[in-house]
């Protein structure tokens, strides 16, 4: 019940549009149910009643005749307006709830993402919100406008007969209990269709992104096998659900034979015996009842099950909107006008999980302009030093500061546009050249795009493409080199005119000796007059750093220019050395 108030709550915004749907289904209602009090009076006062003249009778035959058509023209004229305002409301709720649950992704942190499969993801903003779209859009209003209609019916058959109402009505709790039963096994079904679709999401994520690593290793046969046993899994599922949905209708149309004959047991035998309870009027227009009373009834048995499906779903959506963002923005964030580019590391330590430690106890400062290398060996806590700045992460313990500023007091928004990546993986859009370089960022202009890719050295190969800036890329930058994807990146942060930059060199390992130039010169450009810090393992970048911060199991062992730490004769030795006799 929890569950269904907080989904209703999003109905809200358009409670203007909700209740004139609720005065439409109201209208409907009591139109569409009376048409079969017009067939009582038919029967009993133009076909049984032989008191009166034939053409007198003839005469309010036509016109109750008349009055029906109209009457039942109107309803459903008006049960078309409000399907289609109904449709309406809950295409919007669909729309507000997937924005909210894509924005509530756009600012999980990145932890969040460590250790959640990208399909479970997908699963949710997707097939979930999926799920819930045929409830929200014909069940929320539908389920009142089926009460409202079911409703109705009741009252007008206990106003023209109390005793043949009484018989009906008492079907009516063993039909229940059993459909509670029904939803209870049908809930505990879809629990298991959504659990097991996001594992085979994953999976098929996971083995698409891998592809070329299963072909490399002939790992064909085990995927299959692996993608079979959890779609056969899944399989079960989706049966168990079949198995207990398909009860539903038969219980209805058992119910509604049920109902008949009792109507045709208690009538029959009142008219026989010359009752005045009953009429044949009467009779006839129960029958018509029986009918338009468990239509709404099997529609609600329908909706119902529409709910159990849903509700599998909606727990799964509400359970990730109510997931901890865990990095915050302040409620008073700052901003400065500007950064000059001190950044300060104070006694930091940091785990990715609780009492592992990556960063331990560090501390150092970049000064303004400076170009800071950061070595050691994998898993040493380098990558994680630039991860704490840009506030991806926030440190169990000390601080991290920008000019004197704890990171943790500017807004994520506003301290990430003022820093710049050039990671090792360049990610790639689809969508134009132009798209990719100016991410559609305001005050980003087409020149501003030119005259970035001109000064990275990619204005070149931009224009020996098809379209030039105009060309479309397909996902990941497809049919591009490393070279070009990394130079594009390049185009892209200078476009952003970061206040500080972050570099991760690895890439330039896997490219030619024309394109690595290209590449260095491209990063020399951008790290002129701006504080910048460069995950280094090129050698290059190694002498010409400012100051080099030597790392190992992410503790600080060493520090200073390349010289200095050279006649240390330690582990920087080691590990330069080691850089210098690998293959370049």
């Amino acid at each position: 019940m929890k569950i269904a108030k907080r989904l209703l709550a999003y109905s809200l915004p358009y409670w203007r549009a909700l209740v004139l749907a609720l005065a439409l289904i109201l209208f409907t209602s009591l139109a569409i149910n009376y048409l079969p009090v017009l067939i009582q009076r038919m029967t009993d006062h133009c076909l049984m009643d032989t008191s009166s003249p034939a053409a007198e009778r003839i005469d309010l035959l036509m016109k109750l005749g008349i009055l029906y058509i109209s009457i039942a023209a109107i309803g459903h004229s008006v049960r078309y307006l409000q399907g289609m305002l109904t449709a309406w409301i809950g295409q919007k709720i669909i729309q507000d709830l997937r924005l909210e649950v894509f924005g509530k992704v756009l600012r999980m942190h990145q932890a969040y993402f460590d250790r959640t499969a990208v399909g479970t993801l997908m699963t949710r903003v997707t097939s979930d919100i999926e799920r819930l779209q045929h409830f929200v859009t014909e069940g929320v209003v539908g389920t009142i406008a089926d009460l409202f209609m079911l409703l109705g019916i009741m009252g007008y058959m206990i106003y023209i007969s109390p005793i043949l109402s009484l018989s009906i009505f008492a079907t009516l709790p063993f039909i229940f209990a059993f459909m509670i039963r029904v939803n209870m096994k049908l809930r505990d079904a879809n629990r298991d269709i959504r659990d097991r679709q996001s594992k085979l999401n994953a999976l098929l994520q996971e083995d698409l992104t891998g592809m070329t690593t299963i072909q490399l290793f002939n790992r064909e046969a085990s995927a299959i096998g692996e993608f079979d046993e959890r779609h056969t899994r899944l399989r079960s599922a989706y049966f168990d659900e079949v198995r207990w949905f398909s009860l539903y209708f038969p219980t209805v149309e058992g119910g509604q034979a049920l109902a008949v004959l009792l109507i045709l047991a208690v009538g029959g035998v009142l008219i026989l015996q010359g009752s005045e309870a009953i009429t044949l009027g009467i009779f006839v227009a129960f029958l018509a009842y029986i009918r338009d009373f468990f239509r709404p009834l099997g529609s609600l048995s329908d909706k119902a099950g529409a709910f159990q499906v849903a509700l599998a779903s909606i727990e799964r959506v509400f359970a990730l909107l109510d997931s901890p963002e865990e990095v915050n923005d302040p409620s008073e964030p700052v901003s400065p006008e500007r950064i000059a580019g001190t950044i300060a590391f104070n006694n930091v330590w940091f785990a990715y999980n609780d009492d592992n430690w990556v960063i331990k106890d560090l501390s150092f400062a970049v000064e303004p302009g400076q170009v800071l290398a950061v070595v050691g060996a994998t898993g040493a806590g380098k990558s994680t030093i630039i991860n704490l700045i840009g506030r991806f992460y926030d440190v169990q313990q000390g601080s991290v500061s920008i000019d004197g500023i704890d990171v943790r007091k500017f807004g994520k928004h506003e301290l990430r546009s003022r820093l710049g990546y050039v990671f090792q993986d360049p990610f790639i859009f689809t969508g134009s050249v132009a798209e990719n370089i100016g991410l559609q960022t305001p005050g980003i202009d087409r020149d501003d795009i030119v005259c970035a890719a001109n000064i990275v050295n990619a204005h070149g190969f931009i224009e020996a493409m098809p379209e030039g800036y105009d060309t479309v890329l397909n996902e990941r930058g497809a049919g591009l080199s490393l070279g070009q994807k990394q130079l594009l990146v390049m185009a892209r942060t200078l476009a952003q005119n970061p206040e500080l930059l972050f570099v991760l060199d690895e890439a330039t390992a896997s490219v030619d000796t024309a394109t690595e130039m290209l590449i260095q010169d491209a990063l020399g450009k951008l790290m002129a007059n701006r504080t910048s810090i460069v995950i280094a393992h090129r050698l290059s970048t190694i002498r010409h750093a400012d100051r080099i911060l030597v790392m190992r199991y992410g503790e600080l062992v060493d520090q200073g220019t390349h010289e200095e730490l050279m006649a240390h004769d330690g582990y920087y030795r080691q590990l330069y050395e080691l850089l210098l006799h690998s293959p370049d």
